[in-house]
Formats: C-alpha cells, sequence, structure tokens
C-alpha cells in the first residue's frame, strides 16, 4: 500500500517570524502515522526548519537543486548541501522554473539523477498548460516530460522518485482540475510508467499538485491514482494545510 504523500511548497514566501509561527502549529498537532508530510521552504530558511523540525516526524525538502556537484556556480546550491541541512526530498521541474527559467526536460532529469546519487528523493514535477490541454496534447506533454526518466539511467531514477502531477492551467488561477481530470492524468502516468516496469508503477507515489485546498482535497485524494498532493497557497496557513493532512487521515481510516 502506498503510504499518503503531503508536501507543502512555500514557494518564496515568509520569512523566520512567520516560518516559527507557522511550523509550530503544524509540530502542535498530531499528523499521524499514515502520512508523511513535507516542507518546501525557501533555501535560506533550510537550516531553521532543520532546526525547528528535529525529532518530529515532517520532513525537510528543498524547492530546486544544481545539477553539478560543487564548483564555480555562484548562486546554485548543490544536493549534497541539501543532505547536510537535513533534506530528505527536493523538487525538480517545478512548471514555475521550467516557465520561468526555462528549464529543459533534460535538465531537470539531470537534476533528478544528482539528487539520486546523492541519497535524496526528487520530486519530479509535471503538467501541460491550459493551451496544450485544449489543443488535445496533455498526455504528449506527459510523456515528452517523463521520456528521459524512461530509459537508461532515467529509468533507475524513477525507481526512487515521486512524480507530481501539476496541470499548469490550475496553479494560482484558482481552477482546480476535476477529481475526474486529475484522476485520468495520474493513471496515465501510471499506466506510462507501467510500459517499462509494472512493479514501479504499482508502488511509486503520484501526488496532484494543482491548487489543493480544504474543500476539494477529498474528492482529489480519494481518487485511486492520487497518491497525496503538492500543496501551495492553502500550506502557507496552519489551518488549512492541517485539514488537508486530516482529510487523508480520514480516508486511511
Amino acid at each position: 500500500m502506498r503510504r499518503s504523500l503531503i508536501i507543502g511548497n512555500w514557494k518564496m514566501n515568509g520569512n523566520q517570524a512567520t516560518i516559527v509561527s507557522l511550523v509550530g502549529e503544524l509540530l502542535s498537532a498530531d499528523v499521524g502515522e499514515d502520512v508523511e508530510v513535507v516542507l518546501c521552504p525557501s533555501s535560506p530558511y533550510l537550516h531553521l526548519l532543520k532546526t525547528q523540525l528535529h525529532g518530529s516526524d515532517i520532513a525537510l525538502a528543498a524547492q530546486d537543486v544544481s545539477e553539478f556537484e560543487a564548483g564555480a556556480y555562484t548562486g546554485e546550491t548543490a544536493a549534497s548541501m541539501l543532505l547536510d541541512l537535513g533534506c530528505r526530498y527536493s523538487l525538480v521541474g517545478h512548471s514555475e522554473r521550467r516557465e520561468l527559467f526555462a528549464e529543459s526536460d533534460e535538465q531537470v532529469a539531470r537534476k533528478a539523477l544528482r539528487l539520486c546519487s546523492t541519497g535524496l528523493t526528487p520530486v519530479i514535477c509535471v503538467g501541460e498548460s491550459l493551451s496544450e490541454r485544449e489543443a488535445g496534447e496533455a498526455e504528449q506533454i506527459i510523456v515528452r516530460q517523463l521520456a528521459p526518466f524512461l530509459e537508461g539511467d532515467g529509468a533507475g531514477v524513477l525507481k526512487k522518485s515521486v512524480i507530481a502531477y501539476e496541470p499548469v492551467w490550475a496553479i494560482g488561477t484558482g481552477q482546480t482540475a476535476t477529481p475526474d481530470q486529475a484522476q485520468a492524468m495520474h493513471a496515465f502516468i501510471r499506466d506510462t510508467v507501467a510500459a517499462i516496469d509494472p512493479g514501479l508503477a504499482r508502488g511509486m507515489r503520484l501526488i496532484y499538485g494543482g491548487s489543493m485546498k480544504p474543500d476539494n482535497a477529498g474528492e482529489l485524494l480519494s481518487m485511486p491514482d492520487i497518491d497525496g498532493g503538492l500543496v501551495g497557497g492553502a500550506s502557507l496557513r496552519a489551518k488549512d494545510f492541517l485539514a488537508i493532512i486530516d482529510t487523508v487521515k480520514h480516508l486511511v481510516e
């Protein structure tokens, strides 16, 4: 049985005071053993969270990582540094990285490989834009983004990864894919992976990353191929984030 995974992606938000307060509220709640909770702060606050989360069941993750091991790469953060800071996961290929910073599918794959070689778990983000969906190209886009992971070294990376499906048209827009739309794409991703490794596909965690909120989490998370959520805005509010976590716990009971 795949353990549910809820990741809070804070993006470029927060400061020391708000983070200490937010994490304090999360730590005071019982998240339970049936759901794995992960927080992704901006990189300057990773050490703060490492200290605050010490001894808790909440895991730490980065929002991005360098494709390079070390060296003269000003502004970059190596996977080994993330490991040193207590991270267990890192996002790669988030739609904002692909769109705003022109990250290619191949670059995303190199970052994921770097994470795996360092002992961290990549959370590989894939998803289509509204124009691509309206053109009937959604599945084609997903296959293209996953292509580097479906052969050679990439297939090995996939065995150590989580995939987050994030329809770009449903991020920060107030729109959300319907539960049926989200399930259909998660099932397609699982089927795509099953074509190279059925066992991997059955065990791989696929999470939904398109404006998950307390009022839609139940329907989304009850779908058979949705194993959790990559939560944006709602993860900045302890009450909302805990409500999503509680939804998972109730579904498991």
